[in-house]
C-alpha cells in the first residue's frame, strides 16, 4: 500500500478546527473538520468517515488543500459548455443580421433563425440549433420582432371608422352605483 500524502505544515490541526468555525461554506467546513482530524492523528479511514466520503475522495482533499490551501476546498462554480459560436463567427453574424438579407441573393426578404442557421453551417461549418441561435441573439442584443397579422383584404378606412372613440384621458368611468334599499 502506497504511503499516505501528507499534509502541508504551515497549518495545525487547531488552525483547520478555527477556519472551518470561520467558514460560510458548509462544504468547505466538513473537509476543513476531516483535515483537521488527519492533523490531529487521527486516521484516513476516520477522517473519510468523518467527512462522509470515501478515501480516494479524502485523499483528493487532501491534495488541493496542499494545493491551494483552505480555498482549495471550496467547490468551484463549473465552467459549462463550451460556446458554439467564437468571437469571429458571432461578429459575422452580427454583419449578417445588420444587413438586410437580399431576396435575390439570399433567398428571403427577412431573416429568420432557420435561415440564419443554415448560413452559419455552409459558410463557417457551424451547427447551431434555432434555440441556441436564439439566445445567442438575445445576448447580441438582438429580440425577435414579429409584426402583426393582418387580413390581405382589410380597408384601412372601414377599420378607422368601426374603432369608438376613447373617453377624454380626464373622465373617468362611472362606478355603478349599488341599489338603495
Amino acid at each position: 500500500m502506497a504511503a499516505p500524502v501528507p499534509l502541508r505544515s504551515d497549518f495545525d490541526a487547531a488552525a483547520l478546527r478555527r477556519l472551518a468555525r470561520a467558514s460560510r461554506d458548509p462544504a468547505q467546513t466538513r473537509r476543513l473538520l476531516a483535515l483537521s482530524a488527519i492533523d490531529a492523528g487521527g486516521s484516513r479511514t476516520q477522517a473519510a468517515a468523518l467527512g462522509g466520503v470515501g478515501l480516494q475522495t479524502g485523499r483528493d482533499w487532501v491534495l488541493a488543500f496542499n494545493a491551494d490551501g483552505p480555498d482549495g476546498l471550496i467547490d468551484a462554480k463549473a465552467p459549462g459548455a463550451r460556446p458554439r459560436l467564437n468571437a469571429r463567427q458571432r461578429e459575422a453574424l452580427r454583419a449578417l443580421v445588420e444587413q438586410e438579407p437580399m431576396p435575390a441573393i439570399h433567398g428571403v426578404v427577412r431573416w429568420r433563425l432557420v435561415d440564419l442557421v443554415q448560413i452559419l453551417f455552409e459558410d463557417h461549418g457551424v451547427s447551431v440549433s434555432q434555440q441556441t441561435l436564439s439566445r445567442v441573439q438575445r445576448g447580441m442584443g438582438y429580440r425577435k420582432l414579429s409584426a402583426r397579422p393582418r387580413h390581405h383584404a382589410q380597408d384601412p378606412q372601414a377599420t378607422a371608422a368601426f374603432k369608438k372613440p376613447s373617453p377624454p384621458a380626464g373622465r373617468r368611468s362611472r362606478r355603478p352605483q349599488a341599489a338603495s334599499r
